[in-house]
């Protein structure tokens, strides 16, 4: 008599389960490559573009690669052709604007979230309010009572004026999101170093700055790139060549009867390289950043 040997119907479960979660995780790396792919298509078409020549971007059928590759295009937008200044002149510009967006409305968006996050005041709520809902308005309507205010302080045409209006637009946002990470700080942390004799200061600087640095990071990015590729508001406030940022050099690609697309490319991509390099040094601090923000509001 022999006894056929099969499987308990425990040892079935599993592997059924087995065979379903083996599906769905190549069903969530699939989708994931998916996004990753429609994401990345855009950035590769923009660079590939940058090397082709007219004859190839203007092609009945165009293709993903060049057949001819050069860097013609990369020449004519770095000696600023057309222009008055070359690119370093306009790079030099929008990183001044950029960083200085960043230092100020990270260091007062801090400030105010932690006034908002540890004291108990009237019209707080309202305060917080506020902040969502001007978060909603885009910039571009606010641009007519901008240009009028800036005209009577004298600030148009210059960087300063653009600076302190990317300040405004940003500054809600940095309160709103560094509020998290303020909150997210224990309170026994400062209170131990209060009782220890330390003053508000010390407390502030010592114990919740080095705390909430990753957030300081993550809101920084924002600001960032906000700053970085921003049109509307530099088009409307700097007339002058020699004030202009880089997302404006771009306008003088767009003739009237013809579009200069592989210098357009060749400076989308330029452009995009210190974002890239901004994004690669702070990279894991964005990340650990994001991660505590979310863990208390």
């Amino acid at each position: 008599m022999t006894v056929e040997a099969r499987p308990s119907g425990g040892r079935r479960r599993a592997g059924r389960a087995g065979g379903r979660s083996r599906a769905g995780r190549a069903a969530l790396n699939g989708a994931g490559l998916l996004v990753f792919l429609f994401a990345v298509f855009p950035v590769f078409w923009m660079v590939m573009t940058a090397f082709k020549t007219d004859e190839d971007i203007n092609a009945d059928v165009p293709l993903p690669v060049p057949v001819h590759w050069t860097l013609g295009h990369f020449r004519k937008v770095i000696s600023g052709q057309g222009l008055e200044f070359g690119l370093f002149h306009f790079f030099l510009n929008s990183a001044i604007v950029a960083l200085a967006t960043v230092v100020v409305s990270a260091l007062v968006g801090l400030l105010a979230a932690y006034a908002v996050a540890r004291t108990r005041f009237r019209g707080r709520a309202a305060f917080l309010v506020m902040l969502i809902i001007v978060q909603m308005v885009p910039l571009e309507a606010l641009l007519l009572p901008l240009m009028l205010n800036a005209q009577r302080l004298q600030l148009l045409n210059s960087l300063t004026g653009v600076i302190i209006v990317y300040i405004g637009s940003s500054l809600g946002f940095s309160i709103l999101m560094l509020r998290g990470f303020v909150a997210a700080v224990p309170r026994q942390l400062e209170e131990a170093a209060a009782l220890d004799g330390a003053s508000p200061r010390t407390v502030f600087w010592r114990i919740t700055f080095p705390l909430v640095a990753p957030g300081l990071v993550a809101t920084g990015i924002f600001s960032f790139v906000t700053a970085w590729n921003e049109f509307v508001i530099a088009f409307a406030f700097l007339k002058d060549q020699q004030t202009y940022l880089l997302p404006l050099t771009l306008s003088y690609h767009f003739g009237r009867t013809q579009v200069e697309w592989g210098s357009i490319m060749a400076a989308s991509t330029l452009f995009t390289i210190p974002v890239m390099i901004f994004f690669l040094i702070v990279q894991r601090r964005m990340v650990s950043g994001l991660v505590a923000g979310a863990v208390k509001g």
